[in-house]
Order: C-alpha cells, then sequence, then structure tokens
C-alpha cells in the first residue's frame, strides 16, 4: 500500500509539469498555420527563425535529460517540496536561461546550435522531449531534486541540482518561445 507520502505531488513538480503543458501549447500555437518557408524566415541575418528556436530547444532538451536521468539512478527516496537552486545555480538562471531583456546575449554552444534550416516535425519532437521531461518529474518527485547533482552536458566542470536541471529545461523552453513570437509578429506574413 502507498504511503501518503508518495501519493503527494510536490509543489516543484506540480509547477513545472504546469509550465511544460503551457510550453507545448505556446509551440504549437506559434506554428499554427505556418509554411516551411515561413518557419524558417529570419528577420535578420544570424538571428534564429522560429523552427531554429525549437530545434535548439530539443537539442538542449534531448543532452539535459539523459544526463539527469543518469543521475537519479539509484538514489534513494528523500522527496522535497520545492526547488531551492543554489547560489551559482540562481545566477545561472537569472543570468544566462530566464526570459529577460538584461540578459546578456551569449552564442549558444556549437552542441546546440540548431541547423541552418529546420523541418515542421520538429515541432514533435519538441513536443516528445517535453513529454520525456514530464516523465522524468513523476520519476524525481520521489527524489531530494537539492541535494543529487548531474554534469552539465554542455559545459564541462559544472555541475547542478537535478532541481535546477529541471527548472533550466522549463525556463530555457520560456525563454526560447519568447523570442520565436517575437520572430514571428515581426514576420511578413500572417
Amino acid at each position: 500500500m502507498a504511503t501518503t507520502q508518495q501519493l503527494r505531488t510536490p509543489a516543484w513538480s506540480a509547477r513545472l509539469v504546469l509550465e511544460l503543458n503551457t510550453n507545448d501549447q505556446t509551440a504549437q500555437a506559434l506554428i499554427a498555420g505556418l509554411t516551411e518557408e515561413h518557419f524558417n524566415w529570419q528577420p535578420a541575418p544570424g538571428s534564429w527563425s522560429i523552427g531554429q528556436c525549437l530545434e535548439h530547444l530539443c537539442i538542449t532538451n534531448e543532452a539535459y535529460l539523459p544526463a539527469i536521468t543518469a543521475a537519479l539512478q539509484g538514489e534513494p527516496d528523500a522527496p522535497t517540496e520545492n526547488i531551492t537552486p543554489g547560489w551559482f545555480g540562481r545566477w545561472f538562471i537569472r543570468r544566462f536561461v530566464e526570459p529577460s531583456s538584461d540578459i546578456k546575449r551569449v552564442p549558444a554552444p556549437a552542441k546546440i546550435r540548431p541547423a541552418r534550416r529546420v523541418d515542421l516535425s520538429v515541432v514533435d519532437r519538441f513536443l516528445s522531449s517535453n513529454q520525456a521531461c514530464r516523465e522524468l518529474i513523476v520519476k524525481a518527485r520521489a527524489k531530494n531534486v537539492n541535494g543529487i547533482r548531474f554534469r552539465n552536458p554542455l559545459v564541462p566542470g559544472i555541475r547542478f541540482t537535478v532541481g535546477t536541471g529541471l527548472q533550466i529545461i522549463a525556463s530555457h523552453e520560456r525563454r526560447h518561445l519568447l523570442q520565436a513570437q517575437r520572430v514571428r509578429d515581426s514576420a511578413p506574413f500572417p
């Protein structure tokens, strides 16, 4: 029989699932009615298209999720109610991840740069990566996401807690979906 602790969903997991669901809806709304040409339209040379924003998110998620999954393997159950990033995690999220006009634009690491042209099927890939993330959240909610660390697969030498990594995924998506919305809003097509 399951204990009350096992049945309870921590606040952080419910919040992140809601954020991922919202990100899915935003992505679907962004691409509604677009042709592949529209999907790949860039507002300026060197700027990303809507498709490139989505592919960048897919590549990032596909790097982070296996690293987080591996870190959870064999860890004892010790659920926590909220994600509490350490000082470095808070700084990283605030400086490089959260949507903000104060963020200094930094080129994406080569590992997670999108292709020059992106197929519309990247939307399905994005939605699948978010479903995988939701499944990982279900597995992680029984763990101490503030105490288990994983190696950042994109920046050697940096380690984040699982909770910080999951927060980075959701916030990073929001940032680039806002970027994609700005592209759509500035586009010469409806």
